[in-house]
């Protein structure tokens, strides 16, 4: 199964290529150069949403451990940075984040259920964004069909979510360790059943704060929707202005549909194809509809590449410390 998040990263460099060599590479190329370094302004209107999503991760700590901002905001930057640029089906991100609070002195059992409930609260927010987004399609009349073709697989999604709710409350942690341990033989198991049982359980305190719970969904919701502004900007510098509508509609869908092709790094692929089929409902031609999606992955380059770098240098320098007593 390893081999699946390279190769969805595979199938979408391919899709994303194949839609940008179809609708013409050097015209969408020519729009972005056109336009010219004011783009770089569009990561800063993202930047807030990263804000919004640290707070949400830190509600789900109880008060005496829970991190500081500033190591929140850390250890969430350069999880985002694995989940995009590696082919780890959004997941390797998460452990890096629990990882990096338990090197500052988070308890392991803690940083793991929270990184477990964040998730959760990741996939909720999906489909209240999503769901949105197809009342904004509806509203603006573009493609009723479109939009209940939408509606069946956000069902779907829903009942995925409510199963993800129930597993973690019964111990998920626990049932994967029982589970790994028939196909697994080794002598220790008994340490492994006791440190899952104990993230499970804070897996449970969480949920027993339940307005803690609700506030973080609200807070990435509220984040997702500030991100609207990178795509209102985007079309308006490259000589297309839209409506806030339109572009909450537009980012919505997108972000949704990149997100719930998590085997494919960000989306690669997915979200280009996503614009083309919607952006060309709003009166855009093709290669703008590219335009403004590569547009949008700019803060890619300026936030997500320097965090996969650091992670690597960091992890490199625990290394040699981990080394250095052997070495002396």
């Amino acid at each position: 199964m390893r081999f699946l998040p390279y190769l969805g990263l595979i199938c979408g460099l391919l899709l994303l290529g194949g839609l940008l060599i179809w609708q013409g590479l050097m015209d969408v190329i020519t729009l972005l150069l056109d336009t010219g370094w004011i783009l770089l302004v569009l990561p800063l209107v993202w930047l807030p949403n990263a804000l919004f999503a640290t707070e949400s991760w830190r509600l789900l700590f109880s008060n005496e451990h829970r991190p500081s901002f500033r190591h929140a905001g850390f250890a969430m930057w350069l999880g985002r940075s694995v989940n995009n640029l590696l082919p780890v089906a959004s997941l390797g991100g998460e452990v890096v984040k629990a990882r990096m609070l338990i090197v500052w002195d988070n308890t392991p059992d803690e940083a793991m259920a929270s990184v477990l409930v964040d998730k959760t609260v990741q996939t909720i927010t999906v489909i209240i964004w999503g769901l949105i987004g197809i009342a904004l399609l509806l509203y603006l009349a573009l493609d009723d069909y479109l939009a209940l073709m939408a509606l069946g697989g956000f069902g779907i999604l829903t009942l995925c979510a409510s199963g993800l709710l129930l597993l973690q409350k019964h111990g998920a942690f626990h049932l994967a360790t029982r589970l790994a341990e028939k196909l697994i033989k080794s002598d220790n198991w008994e340490g492994i059943h006791v440190s899952a049982r104990g993230i499970d359980e804070k897996v449970r305190i969480i949920y027993k704060h339940k307005h803690r719970f609700a506030f973080a969904i609200f807070l990435k919701v509220c984040g997702a929707m500030i991100q609207t502004g990178e795509v209102w900007l985007a079309c308006y510098l490259l000589g297309f202005p839209i409506s806030l509508i339109e572009a909450l509609m537009l980012k919505s869908l997108t972000s949704t549909l990149a997100d719930m092709a998590f085997l494919i790094p960000n989306g690669y692929g997915v979200q280009e194809g996503t614009y083309l089929l919607l952006a060309t409902l709003l009166g855009m031609s093709p290669e703008l509809a590219l335009a403004v999606s590569l547009a949008t992955r700019i803060r890619e380059l300026i936030f997500d590449l320097p965090g996969l770098l650091t992670w690597h240098f960091i992890e490199g320098k625990l290394l040699l410390e981990r080394r250095r007593p052997a070495i002396d």
